[in-house]
């Protein structure tokens, strides 16, 4: 019996399931919506929903105390806590630099994008919507997206496509 065990274990050792859930959370802090079943989506709000307090505290925090709470994020990301992006010194650089980071600096765009959206609601940043088995094996599927982003919509295809 399972009574009072606090992990999902997925079937995975401990380094393989905590990769797979840190990436998962990398992804929704990303995208702002990932595709996955109900269970992993489940696990995975929990370790995005600590993310996103860590960075709301950070809003009014001081400099030493951002700094901090920026590391605490990254060590959970398993990413660096600055941008260490190469590029070269010119200014072609710094603007291929600065878009990268725009882009993809989770540590940036949880502190700075994500965070101050949800700066006056103190839980409840993820949402799971059920979507039904999955074809192949029939797990139950889910997409868990941030509650207050605006998700943008792929643009519909001009031209229907027909198969001949």
């Amino acid at each position: 019996m399972r009574h009072l065990k606090r992990n999902t274990k997925f079937g995975r050792n401990s380094e393989h399931r905590n990769a797979m859930l840190t990436n998962l959370a990398a992804n929704v802090i990303k995208h702002q919506r990932v595709t996955t079943t109900v269970t992993k989506a489940k696990v995975v709000r929990q370790v995005v929903e600590k993310l996103i307090t860590l960075g709301r505290h950070a809003i009014g925090a001081t400099k030493e105390k951002n700094v901090h709470l920026r590391r605490q994020a990254a060590a959970k990301l398993r990413t660096q806590p600055r941008s260490l992006f190469k590029g070269t010194p010119t200014l072609k650089g710094k603007v291929i630099r600065e878009e990268w980071r725009e882009e993809n600096d989770l540590v940036h765009i949880l502190f700075d994008k994500i965070a101050p959206v949800f700066k006056d609601r103190s839980g409840g940043y993820t949402r799971i919507v059920k979507l039904g088995q999955r074809q192949g094996d029939a797990a139950q599927m889910a997409i868990i997206e941030l509650v207050e982003l605006p998700v943008s919509t792929p643009a519909a295809p001009s031209a229907p496509v027909t198969q001949g």
